[in-house]
């Protein structure tokens, strides 16, 4: 083991769509969780790998946002998130640029009193505020909550992310090198083919639809003898009203969800890609314990 060699685990923890994959994808330098503004995007814990070779290497779970679950699908992302903040060597904790702490909020601070592992505050977003309100900010969180450290940044605009590198580094322990230095993510091609085609159809749709998809990869294959992919997905959503707005009139908004997916799975998997589509409704499987296993969400891992 090389002295002086930091390595350890970084959860991200914060409400939904306060913009931890964006952040996350942008200290990886890589898109590894997809984003969008819409609550409940990061359902599963993704785990991403960031190596700099003379400091060490931090290994980040990107969780889904801590919220009150209306369902079972809701019950297993809380508990995911929940459940990291005692396992891991430094939490960081992302927030909105604001003076007032919502019932959101007081409920993350409750579960952070739970824990010693030390807290890095970020306030996220400081983009879109000025300057002198900042300090503000910081300290209304500070009287609520002690932070080992504080910094403000937007991930956005990959403002101020050194600065978040380097309070990770400080707090983090020595230890091995756990990946290789050219390893970004322990999610299987296949997962991350299925989490775009969801981040395109999130885009694409309107607000209440998304929640209930979900996207198997029914075939995956490479041509033979050819740089092309070929590529077969089904988009479940839990309504046959859903289904018709899916597929959209004459098939628009299935062919447009499709052609933004694959262009994006082209950069990907560098190598031009077949994708066909599917629509099927599997009414309510975001209760069902066995329909969120086949689609990727297995409590029993948490």
């Amino acid at each position: 083991m090389k002295e002086n060699f930091k390595s350890g685990f970084v959860t991200i923890i914060g409400r939904p769509n306060v913009g931890k994959s964006t952040l996350m994808n942008h200290l990886i330098g890589q898109k590894i969780a997809i984003t969008s503004n819409k609550p409940q995007t990061t359902r599963n814990r993704i785990q991403t790998v960031y190596t700099d070779m003379e400091r060490g290497q931090i290994v980040f779970l990107d969780t889904p946002g801590i919220h009150k679950a209306k369902n079972k699908l809701g019950e297993y992302m809380v508990n995911t998130a929940e459940h990291t903040l005692n396992e891991v060597d430094v939490i960081l904790w992302l927030v909105e640029p604001s003076n007032f702490i919502g019932a959101g909020e007081q409920h993350i601070i409750e579960q952070l009193k739970k824990t010693k592992t030390p807290v890095i505050l970020v306030i996220n977003k400081v983009d879109t505020v000025s300057r002198d309100k900042i300090l503000e900010f910081i300290d209304t969180y500070r009287k609520v909550y002690y932070v080992a450290e504080c910094v403000a940044s937007s991930a956005m605009r990959a403002q101020n992310l050194d600065t978040v590198l380097d309070m990770i580094f400080k707090y983090l322990p020595y230890g091995p090198q756990f990946y290789d230095e050219d390893t970004i993510t322990d999610q299987p091609e296949r997962a991350i083919v299925a989490e775009i085609i969801r981040e395109k159809a999130l885009h694409a749709l309107d607000d209440e639809i998304p929640h209930g998809i979900a996207v198997c990869i029914d075939r995956m294959k490479q041509r033979k003898g050819q740089n092309i992919m070929d590529i077969e997905a089904t988009i479940v959503c839990e309504r046959d009203s859903h289904k018709g707005i899916v597929i959209g009139k004459g098939g628009a908004m299935l062919k447009k969800i499709g052609s933004n997916a694959r262009y994006e799975i082209e950069r990907l998997l560098e190598e031009q890609v077949n994708l066909k589509l599917w629509v099927k409704v599997k009414k309510d499987w975001r209760d069902s314990d066995s329909m969120m296993k086949n689609f990727g969400y297995n409590k029993d891992e948490i």
